[in-house]
């Protein structure tokens, strides 16, 4: 029999500490900034909950984050976790630039205009960082500013290349404001030279996950994927769904992303709000079909920014993103510049557990069947009953083996009740799979006979104290060993 050793988990592991950080299934992602970016910090958040990390590629410097990420990587090697590192590219965000004195007031009726010349603002000229502007709206066209707070619309393209528009939605316009145009399909290409400097350190600091925003199709998608593949990086996509034109391809977005990320913060500004409550449940939906990861992020617990409890519709939002199926629920300002990180986490990782105990959980079984015209249909239909068997012999855990991930991400995508542990030989998936709903993941490389490989995995999670004498346990596996096949094998076994 395969005999694992002490590569296969950390020797001064706090098992209690490990058991606790398993209680939730749906995971958490916590931002990274200012309010957190310290080792301690970084601990205490881990310990509070986090399964994963996320480095906003819109501020800070590549010094910063490359030291944040030797401070996470070194609580993967001294602690009982697996903590994923996400780094979130900009993206072609638009901005108004810098405005005389900081900010000035604009009322309904006024007309500016829209320059790409690099002025300093006023009621005559602003700048906008966007050279094609003049060529992609045409009159009539909606332009939000800072989140929809303010609302102008074009009025007219001059000859000079300025758009002028008239203020619709008054009110203060600051520097530096975001910009958003509902109605108009910008020609700016996903991946900006900004974000071409950070993903060559995303690639050499090999993180786990990349997150491509305002992704339009899924062209934008190949070119990302190529320069990954073309280092070799085995870093994975996720697709940030925040524009109206990735809802119109959003079954193939899907299909060819890792993960999915619904972003609705300029999603919500984009579409008119009342759709997003269900294109949420539609997303969600739509990537459990696929075994896709997908992230539920923005304003989740924005009020504990400042306030050391949620109000009550964050409460609920965050149950109801549980309730739904996603596969985790995000952070962002709330941890990275939040007055209290660690208890935010604590606070949504206590509405998930309570949510999750009480059994109230979207009704997949019917839906999450395998698909006959699937290319892994018959490795699905095992996962499947795999799943399935679990919840009939009230399993206390169920035990798949991956070399790509396909496996632990389609055990995850039937939401299992049992505990689920997933053995993988491929180090890189290991913090990847920690995004998974549910997903436990083991580094694990012995290739002997499928029941001496199952037996000693078993042992392993015995030793951790995840499994006692008498339980029962579902593996999945595939055979012969040498071949590494789609999965083909299952098996139930009684703990000695």
């Amino acid at each position: 029999m395969a005999k694992h050793s002490k590569k296969y988990y950390h020797e001064s592991m706090d098992r209690d500490a490990a058991i606790a950080h398993k209680t939730h299934k749906t995971k958490i992602v916590a931002t990274v900034g200012p309010a957190c970016d310290t080792y301690e910090k970084l601990l205490e958040l881990v310990r509070a909950g986090v399964n994963v990390f996320r480095l906003n590629f819109s501020h800070g410097t590549h010094e910063n984050k490359a030291s944040i990420i030797e401070f996470i990587r070194k609580i993967n090697k001294t602690e009982p976790f697996n903590i994923a590192i996400l780094g979130d590219l900009q993206g072609p965000k638009l901005r108004v630039g810098e405005i005389e004195g900081g900010e000035m007031i604009i009322t309904p009726g006024d007309i500016l205009t829209f320059t790409n010349e690099k002025v300093i603002g006023n009621k005559d000229r602003i700048y906008v960082s966007y050279t094609n502007l003049h060529q992609d709206v045409t009159v009539g066209n909606t332009i939000l500013i800072n989140d929809g707070k303010l609302e102008v619309k074009v009025k007219e393209v001059l000859k000079n290349n300025d758009v002028q528009v008239v203020v619709t939605m008054g009110g203060v316009l600051s520097s530096k404001k975001g910009i958003n145009l509902p109605d108009t399909k910008i020609s700016l290409p996903a991946l900006t030279e900004k974000d071409i400097e950070d993903l060559e350190f995303i690639i050499e600091q090999k993180l786990d996950w990349v997150a491509l925003s305002f992704v339009r199709s899924v062209k934008d998608l190949e070119g990302l994927r190529k320069r990954l593949s073309d280092k070799n990086s085995m870093t994975k996509i996720i697709s940030k769904i925040e524009k109206p034109e990735a809802l119109e391809n959003l079954r193939d977005i899907i299909v060819e992303s890792d993960a999915v990320m619904i972003a609705r913060g300029d999603l919500g500004v984009e579409l008119p709000v009342e759709k997003i409550p269900l294109l949420q449940k539609q997303i969600i939906r739509m990537c459990l079909h696929r075994a896709k990861p997908v992230i539920v992020a923005t304003q989740m617990m924005e009020s504990m920014i400042e306030l050391n409890k949620p109000n009550r519709s964050e409460i609920t939002d965050v149950a109801n993103a549980v309730i739904e199926g996603a596969d985790a629920v995000m952070l962002s300002a709330e941890t990275a510049a939040g007055e209290h990180p660690t208890l935010v986490v604590e606070t949504m990782r206590k509405i998930i557990i309570e949510v999750e105990k009480s059994g109230y959980n979207y009704n997949r079984e019917d839906e999450l069947v395998p698909q006959p015209h699937s290319p892994s249909f018959l490795s699905d239909a095992i996962c499947y009953n795999a799943c399935k068997l679990s919840t009939d012999v009230n399993a206390d855990a169920l035990i798949g083996m991956t070399q790509s991930g396909y496996t632990g991400f389609i055990l995850s995508s039937y939401r299992p009740k049992a505990p689920l542990y997933i053995f993988t030989k491929e180090k890189s998936l290991v913090n990847q799979l920690t995004l998974s709903w549910g997903v436990r993941a083991f580094y694990y490389d012995e290739e002997e006979s499928l029941d001496d490989i199952i037996f000693d995995q078993i042992d392993i999670l015995k030793e951790r104290k995840f499994l006692k004498s008498g339980d029962i346990v579902i593996n999945t596996g595939s055979t012969p060993i040498d071949l590494h096949l789609q999965t083909n094998v299952l098996k139930i076994t009684k703990v000695d």
